[in-house]
């Protein structure tokens, strides 16, 4: 994966968009942190194989970005974007990595659907 360079990211969602898309997005700040520490507060998100078709996809902020998709009635966004890739099968993909390289969002787009 590179760095989020905005333009080049921008043209790769603009590929996608006004296409029937499967949609994989992931949050996590620290799945596995509660077996270190009992006490520690466990939140996050998870949906994959969802098929959308978004007029407009976006990349706005400063790094970390918040990328945007644009549907008729809404929005789905990823906050914290700062590294994304074309995969070899033609899948984008789009990660927010912490500051000790963990991964806290995924955002992944494809024409087909993601294996489980």
């Amino acid at each position: 994966m590179e760095l989020v360079e905005v333009k080049k990211l921008q043209v790769q969602l603009d590929a996608f968009a006004g296409k029937d898309v499967y949609l994989h997005l992931e949050t996590t700040n620290g799945s596995y942190a509660s077996h270190f520490n009992e006490g520690f507060f466990n939140a996050g998100a998870f949906i994959r194989n969802v098929v959308i078709n978004y007029e407009l996809g976006k990349v706005v902020g400063d790094s970390p970005h918040r990328v945007g998709l644009k549907l008729p009635h809404g929005w789905v966004y990823a906050q914290g974007i700062t590294h994304y890739e074309l995969d070899e099968d033609g899948r984008l993909l789009l990660a927010g990595h912490a500051g000790d390289g963990k991964l806290a969002v995924a955002l992944e787009i494809s024409e087909t659907p993601f294996s489980y």
